[in-house]
């Protein structure tokens, strides 16, 4: 994938899984992010993880990974123009994954924890009528939620991006994926397809 792409997927981010090595082993925490292009060479991905979720004090220090899914699909070999030509075919699966690794600082800090959740939601809440927002909610409420709550901040130090949608195959064998992902009405793997063969 090329940059723009990467960082096209960054801003669009959604949930994301971070793993981190502790001292047990590796844990791993499914959480909301936010790509702050800003920040050092690479940007950092900020979340916040649950204060009784102990992934951020038992994290050591080192390297954490974020995992990204993008769509994906299963292909099936029946839908390739190269199976009735010489049936030398296989199933495979088209994919996107970002594997984002870099440094896990914590922020047990109000302000910004605060800060964080209200730029996540205004993210997420953008595409609704009415937003919601935390200034919606009693004060001593919303205080109580954050007090609840820790800042995680994965300051980038690389980035792995893969997009494998049937690029490898002939033009015909495309069009029969397009097709079989048309009829089992797969709308992210037939948007994707077209995204990375165009």
């Amino acid at each position: 994938m090329d940059d723009l792409d990467v960082l096209d997927l960054l801003h669009g981010l959604g949930a994301a899984d971070l793993v981190s090595p502790t001292t047990e082993g590796l844990v791993s925490t499914f959480l909301p992010l936010l790509f702050e292009e800003s920040v050092g060479e690479h940007g950092a991905l900020l979340g916040h993880v649950a204060r009784m979720n102990d992934h951020w004090s038992r994290t050591l220090t080192g390297p954490s990974l974020v995992i990204v899914h993008g769509s994906d699909s299963y292909i099936s070999p029946t839908w390739y123009a190269a199976k009735a030509e010489h049936g030398r075919v296989v199933p495979t699966w088209n994919h996107l994954t970002l594997n984002v690794t870099g440094d896990l600082v914590i922020h047990d800090d109000p302000a910004w924890v605060r800060e964080l959740v209200t730029r996540l939601t205004a993210k997420y809440e953008a595409p609704f009528d009415p937003q919601w927002s935390p200034a919606d909610a009693p004060p001593a409420y919303i205080d109580g939620q954050l007090r609840a709550i820790v800042g995680v901040e994965l300051q980038i130090t690389s980035i792995e991006a893969k997009a494998k949608f049937s690029q490898n195959r002939s033009a015909a064998d495309r069009a029969g994926v397009l097709a079989g992902l048309r009829a089992v009405g797969d709308v992210d793997g037939v948007s994707d397809l077209a995204r990375f063969n165009s």
